[in-house]
């Protein structure tokens, strides 16, 4: 899909024609009747299946039989790894303190989904950035290792806190891409970068999640920013179910006690200067 050029504000204050401000390609509804993106709202409640209706959302197209196994395979590879992620313990902090609703608690674990809490969206960049140089997928994989690693001291998409030999859903999400026909350019470069920074660091340092959903949805036609917000929201429904769990069975307004962790480093107890007293004269 071509990119629109950038609007600015500035232009419709100059002209005065705001006729175009408010544009929308994804769908229109008129009284009685909405049609996304071209069709009947009713024919695609109908006949589609969730995951081909997100994708014709984001991409404007309905996708293929190989395309829709696999999105829907990205979309259910996140599941769920107890406390690990800080989206979910972000959520659950949320529903412990304000359980009337699961909305603000969701919004909380959304806004903890980021570069360090496992978001495809750096990983995505770097791939797809890198497959544009069109060198050799070796000296590509090298030069982009080289790069991020003088950028940001690591390289997007590698590596994890606890599972140090093998992440299992990335595992299973590249074997599973690979007999869909769905690991090419941008996964196929992903392992080469994984084998040029093992080379380098004398260890290995595996593929994880964000790496192999960032591969897989590039190699799906995603951009960077999609592939964030999906790899958001495929983490969406774990997010509820602690939600649910916390509000439902969860201790009310968490804390972090000195047991589990807390831990003032700052100056020893101190009293304030005479000068600085206020006067009660």
């Amino acid at each position: 899909m071509p990119t629109p050029p950038r609007r600015h504000v500035g232009q419709y204050v100059a002209s005065g024609d705001w006729s175009e401000y408010w544009t929308t390609r994804i769908s229109r509804a008129e009284s009685g009747r909405i049609r996304v993106r071209g069709y009947p709202v009713e024919e695609l409640i109908e006949h589609l299946r969730y995951t081909e209706a997100a994708f014709l959302l984001l991409r404007g197209e309905l996708p293929d039989k190989r395309e829709t196994a696999l999105f829907d395979l990205a979309l259910r590879s996140g599941m769920d790894q107890q406390f690990i992620n800080s989206a979910a313990c972000a959520a659950r902090f949320t529903a412990s303190a304000f359980p009337d609703s699961p909305v603000p608690a969701l919004a909380s674990g959304l806004l903890a989904s980021g570069s360090v809490t496992g978001s495809p969206q750096e990983p995505a960049e770097m791939l797809i950035e890198a497959v544009g140089w069109g060198e050799s997928e070796e000296d590509t994989a090298s030069r982009a290792v080289e790069t991020w690693l003088a950028r940001r001291g690591a390289v997007p998409g590698l590596g994890h806190p606890m599972h140090k030999d093998t992440e299992p859903r990335a595992v299973t999400l590249r074997r599973v891409a690979i007999e869909y026909d769905g690991w090419r350019a941008h996964g196929r470069l992903l392992d080469a970068i994984e084998r040029d920074l093992a080379r380098r660091k004398g260890r290995r340092i595996p593929i994880n999640l964000a790496g192999a959903l960032g591969a897989l949805l590039a190699d799906l036609g995603f951009e960077p920013l999609a592939i964030g917000g999906i790899g958001a929201l495929s983490y969406g429904m774990a997010l509820l179910a602690h939600i649910v769990e916390e509000i439902r069975e969860g201790v009310p307004l968490r804390v972090i006690p000195d047991a589990l962790g807390a831990h003032y480093a700052g100056p020893a107890e101190r009293k304030l200067p005479e000068n600085r007293r206020r006067s009660r004269e």
